[in-house]
């Protein structure tokens, strides 16, 4: 019976890789874009920083830090370029914004959060899979 994928219980890894390549796309196109970028422009712009500080280190350098999980990071897990490295900046982030900036909110404003933290915690355990480029630098070293 050719049509029992959809029923099978079992896992290919070529789906393992494809659900790898797609939340790598969309969650990490999706903070880069809907959260990372305006914050990325907002950091190098003229206009006056004003972001939460609860660690003590200054506005600035708290939004620094963001800027590099929700940009740069994201912009790697896209990639697969030290994906699992990258991932680790944008789960403290996402336990941050859920469990300090958005703490004492109600659940509809952490939601988002979690949403992204599930997603990046996923990949942390799936790893970039094979359509990344990890695993394209991971072959030419093993040839080498």
């Amino acid at each position: 019976m050719k049509n029992a994928h959809l029923f099978s219980s079992g896992t290919s890894t070529s789906y393992v890789d494809i659900t790898s390549l797609i939340l790598r796309i969309f969650g990490g196109g999706f903070m880069l874009y809907g959260h990372g970028l305006g914050k990325f422009q907002n950091f190098f712009s003229d206009q006056a920083i004003a972001f939460i500080d609860p660690f003590g280190i200054s506005a600035t350098a708290t939004l620094g830090l963001v800027v590099f999980a929700e940009f740069i990071c994201a912009a790697l897990v896209m990639l697969g370029l030290m994906t699992r490295y990258a991932l680790v900046p944008l789960v403290l982030t996402m336990l941050y914004a859920a469990f300090i900036a958005h703490g004492g909110d109600p659940f509809g404003k952490k939601e988002m959060a979690l949403l992204y933290l599930v997603i990046f915690m996923a990949l942390l355990l799936l790893g970039p899979g094979k359509y990344s480029l990890d695993r394209m630098i991971r072959k030419r070293r093993a040839t080498v």
